[in-house]
């Protein structure tokens, strides 16, 4: 459990819990050092127990999260989250695109990528730079599905 300031969309600091794999600490724990230092704003970080597990009410409150025992949606294989080895950053406004389908749904604006907000991930970014600074990949430089919420430790 890591317990982590960020600051807030009500521009206060916070402090928010991320469960992630012992080996994963010393990354995020820079990672979010930085984000903090150019103070980007996180709606808010809680475990996803708190929303009984569930992925999809997570993302719909725009949560900001790392382990979840799931698997890659659509498929039979475990999610790099489920080893906690992935972040899901400010969901809402960073969804994940497959197709024509957005995730979380009520997020379906925000996958309009020239909208602009400062809680909106961008390639070159503070945010972008924060996590490739200590080795992780965005899913937002994939091809497809884009996953503009979503960093690991591999790529997946």
């Amino acid at each position: 459990m890591l317990t982590i300031s960020y600051w807030g969309f009500d521009h206060r600091v916070h402090n928010g819990r991320l469960i992630v794999n012992e080996s994963a600490t010393r990354a995020l724990a820079r990672a979010f050092g930085l984000l903090f230092a150019a103070r980007y704003p996180i709606r808010q970080m809680r475990p996803v127990d708190a929303f009984g597990g569930d992925d999809e009410r997570s993302m719909a409150a725009d949560n900001t999260s790392a382990f979840n025992c799931r698997r890659v949606r659509g498929t039979s294989s475990w999610s790099m989250h489920a080893y906690g080895l992935a972040v899901d950053i400010n969901p809402f406004q960073n969804p994940e695109v497959i197709g024509l389908r957005v995730y979380p749904s009520a997020a379906a604006s925000w996958a309009n990528r020239s909208r602009r907000s400062p809680a909106m991930i961008r390639r070159g970014d503070a945010v972008w730079r924060a996590f490739t600074s200590v080795g992780w990949k965005w899913g937002g430089d994939w091809t497809s599905p884009k996953d503009y919420q979503h960093f690991s430790a591999n790529g997946r």
